[in-house]
This record gives structure tokens, C-alpha cells and sequence, in this order.
């Protein structure tokens, strides 16, 4: 979606609600949202900002769509799924991550948390500070209870946010702020905590927390948002048939069984690699919801993005002789298959045939090609379609830039990088986390980190998660205690880590430097914060601990060995 397809009528008579915040998001259109922000900003609207809030945390991960093809944007969710299908949580958590970092600056707080006051900011850190300091003990609340602090769903908010990878004491605090009298939580405290509890797999704990929203005080603490986070994370953790009958359960709290609802359990599905049975309860329940394009497209980008191009194909080939007429993500998402599966010719050939027919790619078609041309190394040919695009009035956009970007980092062709970073800026295509990210990758010392970094600070770019582990992991590749140290810090003030990755990376770099004990350590820490270590991470603590019993074993011989020895001796002399 080109910017000139905007009217400024539509943007304006959108300004007044966050529906507009939503698909500039999703389009990569930042320089459009600037406007439009800073339009809105000014009426301080608290449904406005908070929703503002809402997708800028949701949009952390990359574009489920394209989350193996390393395109960053490839699919637009809105055109992709029916008006008001992206106002739920689960949309917003499966956007593309591009705009997060522009749009949060427009409200910065010194702790990089957006909030509503500076006040709600000092007291969620405390908290914080508090659920730290007093981390599984049994004077946790009474500790809270003498903070004198009023609670509100925004501060509340605010302290959930710093924990989204440490999920007990945020579950502890949660719990703690529901037994105050002046205090109740709302619906977006609830989805809040259960997106965090099924995000750290605690699902167990998640069904708990949702069957134990009182529903009498307030009918609609319960809303789509909350069915939506549901049936993303039981089908994260493989839960097919709980998260159909999640679906099928919105009945019993007064919602309609929706086309809406019914393509964000399909998406849900297809997310988690769910393809066949998302395609089985297509088939299934047609005379229920009917087989629009839409809901084809999420089908036919399950398999493409699973890798499968043979049933890419059979669902390709089901569409065009439905007479259900392929949109122009329809032909995206196919072509987006065919370089996946290494068909670049195929690919170059339907989307030069597409010009041909007055189908015009899109921004995102056009980008699709450029990645794949580019991996291919046919860089020169990647950046004469980059030149067409301006001449047939398709603005590139920041994935566009990115693409170019990312390949050319790997070659070292640092001056053209830089060339083309001065031109988003220019251009007011503003450069996103991972384009920084790419060319974090090339860099060969601290001090080069941390000019990126002020330029990203200028550019109003937050750091997010990935970015954060990506310069610890190149601090501790350098072996810059310092920096470790500063980049772990910001992690924990600023709610984005550490997460699992960071104390992967750190224990397995302690391990190779010989520093056993701060490796077990941090491995301990990290299982006490309830994260799941990945197998290596298990067989090398294994080892660890083996090699110890060995050496054990090894002194407990050798001194049985020395007595024994001694004992021969003295016995020796004694006879003499």
C-alpha cells in the first residue's frame, strides 16, 4: 500500500480513533503515522494513547507472515484479513515490528516504558524494584501493602510490561493488586497477564487466571481481545483442540461465532504450524463461514510459510478454479512461495507478467523479489527493480530499504549501506530496529556500537529485545565486561529482558571462557525465572556437572591413595 493511496480525508476522519494507528502500523507507513500522531496527540485522549501504547508493545515480533522468508514486511494484515479483524491483540501481535520504535518515541519516559505521567513511571519502578529485591518470599505483600501507592489499571500496566519474561512476579503482583479494596482490574490488565502466563507457556496458570475473571461486576471485562490472546497461545503450545473449543466457548460469554473470530483461530493455527488442521476445519465449516479470498489467503501463506510448495500449489491451483477471484496478496503470498522454494525465475516471471496485465505489484510483491534477488546475489538486478519502483509511482518503504540493506552488510559494501540510510532518512522512510540490527552485525568494536546508537537515538528508534541481544551477544563475543553489564541492566529497567535468548548466549559464552560458576549461575537464575533452557543449553550444564564428579572422584582416589601410601611407610619404619 503506496502512501498516495492515503486520501487525507480518510486519514483525517480516522485520526480520531486508533483503527488509523492500526494500518499505518501494519503498512510501514511512518512518516503518515508521524502526521497523524502528533494530530491526535494533542486532544490527550487516554483510549487513544493506550491503544497507541498497545499495538507499539504488541508489534515487538516480526511479521508472522514472513517471519522465514527475512522479509520484514511482506504481507499487510489489513488487506489480508476483513475491516476490524485488526483491532484484537492477535493481529496486532502477528503485525511487523517496523513502526514500534518511531511511534514510541513520539512519548518517551526515562525508563523507555511508555506512560500516561511521569509519576505512574517512578511508581512502577519501585515496584519493580520491589518484586526484585523480594522475589519469592513470603513478605512480598506486606512490603507492597506499606508502599502507600494508589493503583490504577495504567500503573498496574506499566509494572506487567517490565515483567513480560519473568512471569512470576508478575503474577504475584497481579494477584496482589486484585485483593485491594479500591482497586479492580480491568480488561486490559486481565489480557495483559494472560498473554504473559501463555507467552512463558504457563498455560495451566492461564486458564486459571481466565476462568477467575469475575464477570458478574463487569460483562465486558471479557472481550475479543482476550479470546484472541487464548487462542494464539494454546495453539503455541501445540493445544489444537483447546483452541477451536476457545473459539467455540465465546458463546457462552453473549459473542457471535464471527467470520472475524473464526479467521483469527485459522491464523493462530497456521502461525504455530498448524496448517493441516487449520486447512481441515476450513473445509469443514464452509457452510458456516464462507470461503472468501481472506480466509483462503491465510490457508495458502500457512503452507508457504511452512515451507511446503507442493501444497502452496494445491491450494493456488484450489483457488483459481473456485472462481474465487486471488487478490493481489493472493498472487504476493504464491509469489513469496516460489522464492522460498528456490523457483526465482518462476517468481521474476509472474510478477513481470503481473505489470503485463495491469495487476500492479505492490510495495510488498516488489520487495519479495528484491529479498530473493538479493540472496541469490543478483544484487544489480535487485537494485534496477528498486530503481523501477519509483519510476512506476510504488514508494519503496522501510522493508524495501532493509532488503537492500541486509545484503549488502553481508557483502561490506558499508558506503552504499550508509548511502542508503541517508536516503530513507531523507526521504522520511525512517530506519527501524532492524535496519540498525543489520548493520549492528558489521561491526568490529565497541566504540562503532555505540555510535550507531546515538544515530538511532536521533532517529528515535528504540531498542527492542532483539536488538538488546544482539549487542550483548557482540559484547560478549568481545569480551567488554562493561558492556555487558550496562546492556543487562537496561534490559531488566526497561521490561524487555533478559529473556531466554540472553541467558542462553551468556551461559554458553561463560561456558567456552572456562567460567563454570557464573555459568551455573545464570543457568540456575534463568530456570528459577521459569524459562525452559534449549537442550544444548541442558547438555552442556550436564557435562558441566559430570566433569565435576569425575574430578570428585579423581581427588577422593588420589588422597585414599597418599594415606594408603603413608600408612606403608610408616608401618616400614616402625618394623625397622
Amino acid at each position: 500500500m503506496c502512501c498516495s493511496r492515503v486520501s487525507k480525508a480518510r486519514v483525517l476522519f480516522l485520526a480520531a480513533t486508533p483503527v488509523i494507528l492500526d494500518q499505518l502500523l501494519l503498512v510501514n507507513q511512518n512518516h503518515v503515522l508521524k502526521q497523524t500522531f502528533t494530530t491526535i496527540a494533542s486532544s490527550n485522549t487516554s483510549y487513544i494513547q493506550d491503544a497507541l501504547w498497545n499495538h507499539c508493545a504488541l508489534f515487538r515480533k516480526s511479521l508472522y507472515f514472513s517471519q522465514n522468508t527475512g522479509i520484514h514486511s511482506f504481507i499487510s494484515l489489513q488487506n489480508i484479513y476483513p475491516k476490524g479483524f485488526l483491532g484484537t491483540s492477535m493481529q496486532s501481535r502477528l503485525g511487523l515490528s517496523s513502526s514500534v520504535s518511531q511511534v514510541t518515541s513520539e512519548k518517551p519516559t526515562g525508563d523507555g516504558l511508555a506512560s500516561d505521567n511521569a509519576p505512574t513511571a517512578r511508581d512502577a519502578m519501585m515496584i519493580q524494584k520491589i518484586l526484585k529485591s523480594h522475589e519469592n518470599s513470603t513478605e512480598l505483600p506486606s512490603v507492597l501493602d506499606k508502599c502507600n501507592i494508589q493503583l490504577t489499571e495504567d500503573l498496574v500496566m506499566n509494572v506487567l510490561r517490565r515483567h513480560r519474561s519473568d512471569w512470576k512476579p508478575a503474577l504475584s503482583f497481579f494477584n496482589w493488586a486484585s485483593m485491594q479494596n479500591d482497586y479492580k482490574h480491568g480488561s486490559r490488565a486481565y489480557n495483559e497477564m494472560l498473554d504473559i502466563l501463555g507467552r512463558m507457556k504457563q498455560i495451566r496458570l492461564m486458564r486459571q487466571t481466565f476462568d477467575e475473571i469475575p464477570r458478574d461486576i463487569d460483562p465486558s471485562i471479557i472481550n475479543d481481545k482476550t479470546f484472541a490472546i487464548l487462542m494464539n497461545r494454546y495453539a503455541g503450545t501445540h493445544k489444537v483442540q483447546e483452541a477451536i473449543e476457545i473459539f467455540y466457548k465465546r458463546r457462552e460469554y453473549g459473542f457471535e461465532l464471527d467470520m472475524i473470530g473464526f479467521q483469527t483461530l485459522l491464523m493462530s493455527l497456521c502461525r504455530y504450524k498448524h496448517v493441516e488442521e487449520a486447512e481441515a476445519l476450513f473445509l469443514q465449516k464452509q457452510d458456516e463461514f464462507p470461503p472468501v479470498i481472506k480466509s483462503r489467503n491465510i490457508i495458502l501463506n500457512g503452507w508457504c510459510v511452512l515451507g511446503s510448495l507442493h501444497d502452496t500449489k494445491r491450494v493456488w491451483n484450489d483457488i483459481i478454479s473456485s472462481g474465487c477471484k486471488p487478490d493481489l496478496f493472493t498472487y504476493g503470498i504464491f509469489i513469496n512461495a516460489l522464492t522460498k522454494a528456490g523457483k526465482l525465475g518462476s517468481a521474476v516471471n509472474l510478477f513481470t507478467s503481473m505489470w503485463k496485465k495491469g495487476c500492479n505489484p505492490d510495495v510488498t510483491i516488489c520487495n519479495c523479489i528484491i529479498d530473493a534477488l538479493c540472496f541469490k546475489k543478483r544484487i544489480p538486478q535487485a537494485l534496477e527493480i528498486f530503481s523501477e519502483m519509483n519510476e512506476r509511482g510504488c514508494l519503496p518503504d522501510v522493508a524495501t530499504y532493509n532488503s537492500l540493506i541486509k545484503h549488502l552488510c553481508k557483502i561490506r559494501r558499508v558506503q552504499k549501506v550508509h548511502e542508503l540510510l541517508d536516503e530513507m532518512e531523507q526521504k522520511g522512510c525512517l530506519p527501524n530496529t532492524r535496519t540498525y540490527s543489520y548493520i549492528l552485525k558489521t561491526m568490529e568494536k565497541p566504540e562503532e556500537v555505540s555510535v550507531l546508537l546515538l544515530r538511532m537515538e536521533r532517529a528515535g528508534c528504540r531498542i527492542d529485545a532483539d536488538t538488546y541481544n544482539l549487542i550483548l551477544n557482540l559484547y560478549l563475543h568481545w569480551n567488554y565486561q562493561h558492556g555487558v553489564r550496562s546492556v543487562w541492566a537496561e534490559m531488566k529497567s526497561s521490561g524487555l529482558g533478559p529473556d531466554q535468548r540472553s541467558y542462553t548466549v551468556r551461559i554458553h559464552r561463560l561456558h567456552s571462557q572456562g567460567k563454570l560458576d557464573e555459568a551455573l549461575q545464570f543457568y540456575s537464575e534463568m530456570r528459577s525465572k521459569g524459562m525452559t533452557p534449549e537442550p544444548r543449553t541442558r547438555l552442556l550444564v550436564k557435562a558441566i556437572h559430570l566433569n565435576r564428579e569425575k574430578q570428585d572422584n579423581s581427588s577422593h582416589n588420589s588422597n585414599n591413595d597418599a594415606k594408603k601410601m603413608n600408612f606403608q611407610v610408616n608401618s616400614h619404619k616402625n618394623s625397622s
